[in-house]
């Protein structure tokens, strides 16, 4: 994440941004405190601002702890952010990074509502998306870097495996 915090347009979005509170706050240590947006849980919000904030010339970076907080959001991908060349007639309309993790289930199993894995369905629901699973950790920094840094107005989904932040 800092090597995409060096972007003067990145802000970084989502929940436990700002505060610890995941594994994936771990990863925004060293960032300026302006660049982090913490937002309440509500995940349809933070999708339309993350898509508002693109349209306004940030580059964001929408942070979604696991897949399950991410289903929420589900109307501003697929209805909003995956049509966004159609709805705005824009030929390179600006993107999203999304971010998201299959929840772990060590060290404490934190039941089904928290653990899915709908990478494959989203694939299904947002052609105009490109939708990745990071299975291993070489994949990391070269999908973050792709995701941010293209110039053909397609947003991304990246998918973390929270375990990996607890071995």
């Amino acid at each position: 994440m800092t090597i995409l915090a060096e972007d003067p347009k990145s802000i970084f979005i989502g929940q436990a941004v700002s505060y610890p509170g995941t594994g994936m706050t771990t990863t925004l240590t060293g960032i300026e405190p302006g660049k982090l947006i913490e937002v309440p849980v509500d995940e349809d919000l933070q999708m339309g601002m993350s898509t508002g904030l693109a349209l306004a010339g940030f580059k964001p970076v929408s942070i979604f702890p696991r897949w399950n907080f991410l289903l929420l959001a589900t109307n501003q991908i697929v209805n909003h952010l995956d049509k966004l060349k159609e709805l705005t007639n824009l030929e390179t309309p600006p993107t999203v990074v999304i971010r998201t993790g299959i929840g772990s289930i060590s060290p404490l199993d934190p039941g089904p509502q928290h653990k899915g894995d709908f990478t494959e369905a989203f694939k299904l629901m947002c052609p105009n998306l490109d939708v990745v699973r990071l299975d291993e950790a070489s994949q990391i920094i070269p999908a973050y870097e792709k995701a941010f840094f293209r110039s053909d107005g397609v947003s991304s989904l990246i998918i973390e495996w929270s375990d990996k932040y607890y071995e």
